[in-house]
């Protein structure tokens, strides 16, 4: 079966099993939070939160769009990916475990469907004796079940069904919310047991013998703080089922390959299209010899899969509506664009070559993903106008460190500064000469820049806060400083406010504040009641009564801790930093403009309180005038 050909029978199977197939949600979600959807159930997190009924009903299936650029330097390996495609099934407290494992071993087994042989997998479920939740004996029961339908014997005992521990097979949240154990399918690729990973094998071994191709989550527990610093665990109202098989990998199984860039995707070739060029066609298994030469054209497999990677990522990008630009999404379509150009330069492939590779994806994904259609030319275009400015930056570049890649991390940020140069465009450029930057060197280089940038401040504040670090201060902006100051002050009294209503979980995640409202996301994993804002408005508002002065001190970042300020992420920070403190109430590390005393902040109010993302909450609020006595 085809890529196009595998989702096609996902979906067909789950549509006669009653479930509605809804369409992929856009790469670019509507939480402006997160630049991307990066997992297929992010876009249904309302609904298996139940704070929303979906309109297609409570059993639903889709193949979602996904992108993740976390791992990019590892792109042209032989599994990594920046685009893939996550094929699931969900149950809105619909069908349970018996429906999801049963229905699961039909799948991928059946002959009307994938036709896996049964032998091949084996399965894993939750059992940790360190929690006070029983082994997943229910799911074992079911798959001992599935298996006996084709004549074979499972058990733990016997090792085709295996038992881990919390860390491999449960899902939850970093703070309270849904959780529940999972039970993950594994495909036995009859690869020779490496013993750097251990001297026995296991189904959960790294060495790469069994590939996970599917997980079923059994949303069947709600975590709440226990009031003692740790967290409890109670049965939910409302059991979900939420699984992920990614399409790519499962089709890498069933077209018995060895990795995702052998599956048809990668290969194939269309009428009127040269085969030699098609770079989707042009890999092999991982080797140093060249894949094939024809005319001017040398694909190398580390190359040549970071151009297919990036491509198709990049023109699934552009026909979300995203162009390449500085900041956001944009600049990581910049940044796939430009090391993707990096290496056709070095493979000598044309602009009209490239045109072809998108013709050839476009053509492949058209008939699912409409929109690929309508916009190719605007695709063709904007790939056209971003390579023939990287040309320009890439020349100088080369053209200055010609014949000397010994590069350091400051010559690389200088680089990057001046001329736009991302750092795993010259480490890649520096591994093929045999050197290697100094990537410490770099980030010391970029925080030093973050420190003294003026940018840092007006992402941060606004360009109010910028004209406060700057000096920039007119006259006719001075009353809209004063209200986001107060605004500013009034987050401080609101985090410190909710860790106290909903518990120590709550930590930001991010805000953005006007001359009219605050806006504040914090970790959460459900609905404020009514009750909870009503109380978190109460705090803040009897904080600002009792008239707390704001102070401000400098202090190493150690001693910050122990005072207890709050803090996230301490490495992000330097080793000297500001504490502001209201009172004893709240105690914060920060860099922007405060008021003086509390009372000055005004009456504050909640406008709505809303889902973000995964496990993240946004409240909008806004403060009322102070009133003059």
């Amino acid at each position: 079966m085809t890529l196009n050909e595998v989702r096609q029978k996902f979906l067909d199977f789950f549509r006669e099993k009653g479930h509605a197939i809804i369409p992929s949600a856009s790469l670019i979600p509507d939480d402006k939070t997160v630049l991307f959807v990066t997992a297929g159930m992010q876009p249904l997190v309302p609904y298996l939160m139940g704070e929303k009924k979906h309109s297609q009903g409570t059993r639903l299936a889709d193949s979602q769009k996904c992108l993740r650029t976390d791992d990019i330097l590892e792109v042209g390996d032989n599994r990594h990916l920046t685009f893939f495609e996550m094929l699931g099934n969900w149950s809105l407290g619909d069908y349970f475990k018996k429906e999801a494992i049963e229905w699961s071993f039909e799948l991928l087994t059946s002959k009307k469907w994938f036709g896996i042989d049964p032998k091949k997998l084996y399965v894993t479920v939750f059992e940790d004796k360190g929690m006070d939740i029983p082994r997943d004996d229910e799911s074992i029961g079911h798959w001992v079940r599935a298996f006996k339908s084709a004549g074979m014997e499972a058990s733990v005992a016997n090792g085709r069904i295996a038992t881990y521990p919390k860390k491999k097979n449960w899902w939850e949240l970093a703070g309270a919310g849904p959780c529940g154990p999972d039970t993950e399918i594994f495909y036995d690729t009859g690869k020779e047991h490496d013993t750097a990973f251990g001297k026995q094998c296991h189904v959960n071994c790294e060495c790469g013998r069994f590939v996970e191709i599917w997980n079923n989550v059994f949303m069947e527990y709600e975590k709440k703080p226990d009031g003692k610093g740790g967290y409890a665990y109670t049965p939910l109202a409302q059991k979900n089922v939420d699984t992920g098989m990614g399409l790519e990998r499962i089709a890498m199984v069933l077209q018995g390959v060895a990795t995702v860039f052998d599956t048809d995707v990668f290969k194939t070739s269309f009428p009127g299209v040269p085969l030699e060029s098609s770079v989707l066609r042009s890999f092999s298994q991982l080797t140093p010899e060249p894949v094939f030469e024809s005319d001017s054209v040398v694909l190398t497999t580390r190359s040549g899969r970071i151009i297919a990677d990036h491509l198709r990522a990049s023109v699934f990008l552009l026909a979300a509506g995203i162009k390449p630009s500085n900041k956001d999404a944009g600049y990581i379509l910049r940044r796939l664009i430009r090391r993707l150009g990096v290496h056709m330069k070095k493979l000598s492939i044309s602009q009209k070559q490239l045109n072809n590779f998108v013709s050839n994806l476009i053509h492949y994904y058209g008939n699912y993903y409409s929109e690929l259609n309508r916009h190719q030319s605007i695709i063709i275009a904007e790939l056209k106008s971003e390579f023939d400015s990287f040309n320009v930056v890439l020349e100088k570049g080369l053209k200055e460190f010609e014949g000397r890649w010994e590069i350091s991390g400051k010559e690389a940020f200088y680089l990057y500064q001046s001329q736009g140069f991302p750092f795993e465009i010259l480490q890649d450029l520096a591994k093929e000469k045999g050197n290697i930057i100094n990537e410490q060197e770099f980030q010391e280089e970029y925080k030093k820049h973050q420190e003294i940038s003026r940018v840092g401040s007006e992402k941060k504040f606004g360009r109010h806060g910028l004209m406060l670090q700057t000096g920039e201060l007119k006259a006719a902006d001075e009353e809209e400083l004063k209200k986001v100051t107060r605004l500013h002050t009034a987050t401080h009294l609101l985090q410190a406010a909710l860790r106290k209503v909903l518990g120590d979980h709550v930590h930001q995640k991010g805000s953005d504040i006007t001359a009219e409202r605050l806006r504040f996301d914090f970790s959460h994993p459900q609905k404020m009641t009514d009750e909870e804002k009503k109380k978190t408005e109460d705090i803040v508002n009897e904080q600002i009564q009792k008239e707390l002065p704001m102070v401000c001190r400098e202090m190493p970042i150690d001693e910050a801790e122990k005072v207890g300020a709050l803090m996230f992420q301490k490495e992000k920070y330097g080793k000297t930093v500001k504490v502001y403190s209201a009172g004893d109430f709240s105690k914060e590390l920060c860099g922007g403009p405060h008021v003086s005393n509390t009372k000055e902040v005004g009456t504050f109010k909640i406008l709505k309180e809303e889902a973000s993302s995964a496990g993240v909450r946004r409240i909008r609020a806004t403060v009322d005038p102070v009133r003059s006595s």
